[in-house]
């Protein structure tokens, strides 16, 4: 945000005496940015273009207020106004996102090895990291098939409906993963995902002990995926990397996968420093 703008369109609290000036200006600033991170964090979470009303009933920021922010971020590329007037994330995110991506050797370490996987293994990759209650893609390959992977890079879904989501939270205490899995445990779209904490809890931690979780049809229809954890050096898991590929092959040739998907967290652990064995 540019120091035209912000300071004086932003205000919600217009009615300071002038002996606070110094001070009010300062809320204002910061309370613009918060509304503007707000609106975006909205969309990000929502993951669908919205319209101006909606946003500011969800951020429950005065109409008026949302104008002018959505108004100065589509002026600056931040946001992007669609043909029906819907709001949506703008090319300015991405750039960043592109930028900050390329500033993190895991990242890059985590990409490569990605590609290589979905090489050998002639499938789609994934590497996907935990964000709150929800696993989140952050990089993908897509393998040489015509077969579609509904969960693009971006895509967030419930913990429980993925064998990454499971050992993401695996390396965490007993009670720690039941609380979570009480909290954001969700019916999946197959119906087939397991919502029981405790279930979920003793699955989590035997997927991550043997370094391997496999879910099938649990988030998509005729969908496997088979996924191995990627650990820090004390031992938490702070990523994963998963093939994704129809059901029916993932049993077929179960070791072949699984021996594949291992070898390669194994691989970017190393590269990373984390593994010295």
């Amino acid at each position: 945000m540019d120091g035209k703008t912000s300071p004086a369109v932003y205000a919600e609290d217009e009615g300071h005496s002038e002996e606070a000036a110094g001070k009010g200006a300062r809320r204002a600033r910061v309370s613009g940015i918060d509304r503007a991170l707000q609106v975006i964090d909205h969309l990000y979470e929502t993951g669908s273009p919205a319209g101006v009303y909606a946003i500011a009933k969800a951020v429950k920021a005065p109409l008026s207020t949302v104008y002018v922010i959505v108004d100065d971020l589509v002026e600056k590329n931040m946001l992007t106004r669609q043909a029906d007037g819907s709001i949506w994330l703008g090319a300015r995110l991405y750039h960043y996102g592109l930028a900050y991506a390329r500033s993190l050797d895991f990242m890059s370490i985590a990409t490569h090895e990605m590609h290589d996987l979905c090489r050998q293994a002639g499938e789609t990759v994934q590497v996907c990291g935990r964000d709150g209650d929800y696993m989140l893609v952050l990089a993908m390959a897509d393998g040489p098939s015509h077969f579609q992977v509904a969960s693009r890079v971006g895509t967030r879904v419930p913990l429980n409906w993925t064998a990454s989501g499971r050992l993401l939270v695996g390396h965490l205490p007993e009670e720690e993963r039941i609380e979570l899995f009480k909290r954001c445990a969700r019916s999946s779209p197959t119906g087939r995902a397991e919502i029981d904490p405790s279930t979920l809890s003793e699955a989590a931690a035997k997927a991550f002990e043997a370094r391997l979780s496999i879910q099938a049809g649990e988030s998509d229809y005729a969908v496997a995926c088979i996924a191995s954890p990627i650990c820090d050096r004390d031992g938490h898991c702070v990523a994963t990397i998963s093939i994704v590929l129809p059901e029916q092959k993932a049993f077929s040739d179960e070791n072949h996968y699984t021996a594949h998907v291992r070898n390669s967290a194994e691989r970017i652990e190393k590269l990373m420093g984390w593994r010295n064995r």
